[in-house]
């Protein structure tokens, strides 16, 4: 089989931000997979260090950046990191997310609320900023934001993450239409639909797992979608493995 087919990202250089456990680290290890060195972000350095291992068993390449979005300056001291080993960024994800408990809004807690929005919306606007540079110096950068049904389907109980991740669209959405005649940059917004997570298993406690698609359907789309020519601004929900 030829190189290209096997290792359709080598030589490209991908920035995955919650690689630390669910759908981000599935994606980071199908990225590396497919030949691209991950840059894997997330808070938990444990396993981060695991999803590494992972990868390096795996004949992969990375390296983990722990983070934790919601610090001040956080994001910019990743930025001076990443851009003083590396000359761009080829594949972005933006993985990360707060799920902020079910709860009705006039019973939110300011504090949940404050960091739903930090999380998913203010550090999201910070990577853009931070990142924007290093997009633009690759010749074909890929911007994915994963996103959840709820942003434009809201429903009772789901107020608070549901209005971050509104918020989360309109920044990626405005953003592709602000850089669409300055970058290659193409940007896509993904809903990874009913997946196997640690937050898809607090949000339906009663829910059978098995029932659900694993992660690594969803990171295998992306890998798949990242070698298609899809126009920025581009939606999909992720269906069942197929």
């Amino acid at each position: 089989m030829p190189e290209s087919v096997k290792a359709p990202f080598s030589g490209q250089i991908a920035l995955v931000t919650g690689a630390s456990r669910g759908i981000g680290a599935a994606t980071a290890q199908a990225f590396a997979a497919a030949g691209a060195h991950v840059i894997v972000t997330g808070r938990d350095t444990k396993a981060l260090e695991a999803v590494e291992e992972a990868i390096h068993e795996a004949g992969g390449s990375s390296t983990i950046a722990p983070v934790d979005l919601s610090e001040p300056d956080a994001i910019a001291r990743l930025a001076v990191a990443i851009s003083n080993r590396w000359d761009r960024i080829d594949i972005m994800v933006l993985a990360a997310a707060f799920f902020p408990p079910l709860t009705p809004v006039s019973q939110m807690d300011q504090k949940d609320l404050n960091r739903a929005l930090t999380v998913n919306v203010l550090a999201t606007q910070a990577l853009l900023a931070a990142f924007a540079p290093l997009l633009k110096r690759s010749d074909d950068a890929r911007l994915i934001g994963l996103t959840s049904s709820v942003a434009q389907s809201p429903r009772a109980y789901w107020g608070a993450y549901a209005a971050s991740k509104a918020a989360f669209e309109v920044l990626l959405e405005s953003y592709a239409q602000e850089i669409a005649n300055l970058s290659s940059t193409r940007v896509a917004i993904i809903d990874p639909g009913a997946t196997r997570t640690a937050m898809r298993a607090r949000a339906y406690p009663g829910e059978d797992p098995a029932t659900v698609k694993l992660p690594e359907v969803v990171a295998e789309r992306l890998v798949e979608l990242l070698q298609e020519p899809f126009a920025t601004g581009y939606r999909e929900r992720v269906g069942a493995a197929r």
